[in-house]
């Protein structure tokens, strides 16, 4: 491995420096896509990730050959990429040259060849035992993949790993502070709307709400919605009433009072 070892420290300090609060992830991972070139002296690099249907797509590649070449891949299903992400294995020095590479995968490997790659390696995105990835290594030139190199190769998916977890992190995180804050504003509104539906029902906020719940089960609504439409003036609270055959005295409630 001729990248001397400051330049491996160099990098490893860069990506850790970009692991913020708000860091670009495609942004991270393209730059970790063009440092694998350098610091593995090979001519290409890709990486794959699930989605949500656990199907891998192509997030950052060192170049539009690269690029275009993984989707291929993808859309062939063939390549050690594939299989790495499948068995969680490292997939090193696959000869692409070979009648053993071509009969094992014969469409990536002939345009892998057209490419002008010569030989290729895969090592998984993994923590732990959950696999979300492959880190996809790609040379011209014919080569043996050292141990070392190996090592380094995997220590450079793993911070992709952590890279991509983290930021799935940041955003369940996020998502769920989102949830509870509109869950907490709706509580309010629906308070709100249990107050108004009391005065003007003269009733106990317990039977407006039983009053509300139903109205909305009974209409197919959100409960949310139909208390917004109370607070907001835009219902006649009378129909609430009428939709469920209750009136004053009803439920709980007292008797309209009897005109004096």
């Amino acid at each position: 491995m001729a990248i001397a070892q400051h330049r491996i420290t160099e990098v490893f300090v860069e990506i850790a420096d970009s692991l913020t609060d708000d860091f670009d992830i495609i942004d991270l991972l393209q730059r970790l896509s063009e440092r694998c070139v350098e610091l593995l002296d090979v001519s290409a690099a890709g990486i794959l990730l699930v989605d949500q249907y656990d199907e891998l797509q192509i997030l950052a590649a060192s170049d539009e050959n690269t690029r275009l070449l993984e989707i291929f891949a993808l859309q062939h299903d063939q390549g050690p990429c594939i299989e790495c992400h499948r068995s969680g294995q490292a997939r090193t020095d696959i000869d692409l040259t070979t009648t053993a590479a071509l009969d094992r995968w014969p469409s990536f490997t002939a345009r892998a060849r057209r490419s002008g790659f010569a030989r290729t390696h895969a090592v998984p995105l993994r923590l732990r035992q959950r696999v979300v990835g492959a880190l996809n290594l790609f040379d011209q030139r014919p080569g043996t993949f050292t141990a070392a190199d190996q090592l380094l190769a995997q220590a450079l998916a793993d911070i992709a790993t952590i890279a991509i977890l983290q930021q799935r992190t940041l955003q369940q995180s996020q998502l769920e502070r989102v949830q509870l804050q509109t869950a907490l504003d709706t509580r309010i509104v629906i308070e709100q709307a249990k107050g108004i539906l009391a005065e003007r029902w003269r009733t106990s906020m317990d039977d407006a709400f039983t009053v509300l719940r139903n109205h909305a089960r009974s209409n197919r609504l959100r409960m949310s919605d139909l208390a917004r439409q109370v607070v907001d003036g835009t219902i006649d609270t009378d129909t609430v009433l009428r939709g469920l055959d209750i009136t004053p005295g009803d439920a709980g409630f007292p008797p309209a009072p009897t005109p004096g």
